[in-house]
């Protein structure tokens, strides 16, 4: 395989604007880039660990990059990590998994947010990091992801990331923090369907939307249209049930207009068995998705919980991501998405049975497993 294969994931980064001075400059942004990538890949977890990655592989760098002043230090790309646009990095990232991905009709997009907890800057008084991701189902890859401003929230974010992404055709998923009619909007207007979770952050919809479902299970639905479907799923112990009811009766919301596109109103019914102990919970979703096929709404309400099974989760476990102390500028944002691009090339590599941990040793072991990785899979 050919050693100069990482250059093709760079040719996404290469209108990313270096942030440092001429004068100042030993390394190219491009190699930085490629040693933080490979190294990230490789499991290093701090600008320490990439730099000595490095400087134990640089005779494997040289045949593909320039490193006319050998590896850089470890403060080296702390600085330029710190200093790079994180706005212009993510346009970059999204850029790259456009080519990557197929946009199908229907497709699941996922959005969810998550703290890097050691982030926190006490000293400094920064808050801990949280970013906003979109996470697609199909590709089980992250499309892109959006830091919360300092003084802000997820409800910010969440738009700002979506007028990034390709929702035509699209169905985004969102959990209650971002059931608000104008992200709903905006996601209507972009050609998507949304389905967004409930509770009591929306007036009296939530409760409204409850007492419908109680009046209408307690009558057997008579008179009122309904869809419904159920999942059983057993092992390790437990017993999981499902059950969906999904009907098209929204016409009785006083505030109906307001909310662009809205055709079903769903409830869920979430049953779980442990060692002979049953507990039970009910959910419940708005959407723009007719309400006549049940089991394909369950689907997606099941398919979103992917973005916490498939990246965040990964994120902790494999990454160790809410260990990472690095906090400087805005470093912990960038590695952020040295993560997130490390994973997404991780999953995209299919002939290794491994789990992220073991392909992220394999990468260490075997240049040509790492090169292959790095060309996603090909």
């Amino acid at each position: 395989m050919d050693a100069a294969a990482p250059k093709g994931i760079l040719r996404a980064f290469t209108e990313l604007k270096d942030p440092r001075v001429n004068r100042t400059k030993k390394h190219s942004l491009g190699d930085i880039l490629a040693l933080a990538i490979c190294a990230t890949i490789c499991g290093a977890d701090g600008w320490a660990q990439v730099a000595k990655f490095g400087r134990c592989k640089r005779k494997w760098f040289k045949t593909f990059l320039d490193l006319p002043n050998g590896i850089p230090s470890h403060d080296t790309f702390g600085r330029v990590f710190a200093a790079l646009d994180p706005v212009a990095f993510e346009q970059c990232f999204m850029q790259w998994m456009a080519g990557l991905t197929v946009a199908a009709e229907g497709r699941l997009i996922a959005i969810d947010g998550k703290t890097i907890r050691r982030s926190l800057d006490v000293a400094n008084g920064k808050a801990a990091i949280h970013m906003v991701s979109a996470w697609s189902e199909a590709n089980h890859a992250a499309l892109g992801q959006i830091a919360t401003d300092a003084k802000s929230n997820e409800i910010t974010a969440i738009p700002e990331l979506l007028n990034l992404l390709d929702l035509q055709g699209a169905v985004v998923t969102i959990d209650a923090g971002g059931c608000h009619k104008k992200i709903a909007g905006g996601i209507a207007e972009r050609g998507g369907d949304y389905l967004l979770q409930l509770k009591g952050n929306q007036g009296t919809l939530h409760q409204e939307t409850v007492e419908l479902f109680d009046q209408c299970l307690t009558d057997d639905c008579h008179g009122i249209a309904y869809s419904t479907a159920s999942t059983i799923e057993k092992g390790h112990g437990r017993i999981e049930q499902r059950k969906i009811w999904a009907t098209a009766e929204v016409n009785w919301f006083a505030e109906k207009d307001k909310w662009k596109n809205l055709r079903s109103l769903i409830r869920v019914q979430a049953q779980r068995t442990i060692d002979g102990q049953t507990s039970s919970e009910y959910r419940y979703y708005i959407s723009s998705l007719p309400a006549d096929d049940a089991a394909k709404l369950l689907k997606y309400i099941r398919g979103h919980w992917g973005v916490e099974n498939g990246l965040h989760w990964c994120l902790d476990i494999s990454f160790r991501e809410d260990d990472c102390r690095i906090r400087q500028g805005n470093a912990a944002q960038n590695f952020a998405r040295l993560s997130r691009i490390a994973l997404n090339l991780l999953k995209a590599e299919t002939t290794n049975d491994g789990g992220i941990k073991t392909k992220r040793l394999c990468c260490g072991w075997d240049h040509d497993y790492l090169l292959k990785v790095l060309t996603g899979g090909n």
